[in-house]
């Protein structure tokens, strides 16, 4: 088939380089504009427009796209049977809706209409789901409401983190994409509306997702911290500065007391939290130093039990 295909992080880069291995024409790849970023400032190319000029491939990125004049006009002369969508990173205009026979096919980080959104696999393990997965679906007007034409359940183990998870579902949705167009090519799939009634949104991230509530279950919270790597991660604050945790875990103690007391046990740091659960904090750093381990960390600010974390 002949193809455009838009995308921006590395997620996208499997489909990417799997479309273009079955044999597929990409005539054209848009991605976002490249943007300074870093302490340094340094301007960051997307990857996906790495692996588009290794293979010869034309890039456009258009700053905008709805009212975009020329970009329309480029993606008409080309006449694409399909747009693949992969995390692209904005929204699609009807008109690019409208444009090619096959429709836009996006793959989408979520089984649908579970976590539509633009995060759908770090809500997936914040929620604590032991099961994730990838959909195709046609791209409609809506938030990811189109018609579902293809899904592959993957399993979240529970030590897992939203960087693992990602790099696995970017694999099999690769796959996944390739068989949808095969599908599609010789007509034998067809197109499943969602049901809207059992839909749950995953909304971009904040920073204040990270802020660690002490009134939850430590099990919930080591699930967000899985969940919020590698940002916003899981911080609170002690003395006054912030503090990153950088690695936890649940106790499997009962610890009864005020959510956020710290109790120190030997070279441990635990955090009692809701509900008389505990977590342990295992690699930590304090505002404007290194990380550090529980121990390094006791040894080296005097820590005590019955200090309190978040206040």
């Amino acid at each position: 088939m002949k193809l455009v295909f838009c995308g921006t992080p590395q997620f996208a880069v499997p489909t990417l380089e799997a479309v273009l291995a079955a044999g597929h024409e990409v005539a054209l790849v848009v991605t976002q504009p490249d943007r300074a970023a870093g302490r340094g400032m340094e301007t960051q190319v997307p990857p996906v427009k790495r692996v588009a000029l290794e293979y010869g491939i034309p890039v456009a990125q258009p700053e905008k796209i709805k009212n975009n004049f020329e970009f329309r006009t480029q993606l008409e002369d080309i006449r694409p049977e399909a747009i693949l969508v992969v995390a692209y990173g904005r929204i699609i205009p009807q008109w690019m809706l409208d444009l090619p026979p096959c429709g836009c096919i996006n793959l989408h980080g979520s089984l649908l209409p579970k976590y539509r959104g633009a995060a759908p696999i770090q809500w997936a393990i914040a929620n604590g789901e032991n099961v994730t997965g990838v959909t195709t679906m046609r791209l409609d007007a809506g938030l990811d409401t189109g018609d579902m034409l293809l899904a592959k359940v993957v399993p979240i183990a529970q030590e897992e983190t939203a960087v693992d998870v990602y790099e696995g579902l970017a694999a099999v949705g690769a796959e996944l994409m390739v068989e949808t167009l095969c599908g599609l090519a010789d007509k034998s799939l067809f197109c499943q509306q969602q049901d809207h009634a059992l839909a749950t949104l995953a909304p971009i991230l904040t920073r204040d997702d990270g802020l660690i509530d002490f009134s939850r279950m430590a099990h919930n919270l080591y699930d967000r911290w899985r969940g919020f790597q590698p940002w916003p991660g899981a911080h609170t604050t002690l003395r006054g500065k912030k503090l990153i945790v950088h690695r936890m875990r649940a106790s499997s103690q009962a610890a009864e007391g005020e959510p956020g007391t710290i109790v120190v046990d030997g070279d441990a740091v635990m955090a009692l939290c809701g509900n008389g659960t505990a977590l342990y904090l295992d690699e930590v750093q304090l505002e404007g130093k290194r990380r550090m381990t529980a121990a390094e960390f006791l040894n080296g600010y005097q820590v005590k039990s019955g200090e309190r974390l978040g206040i």
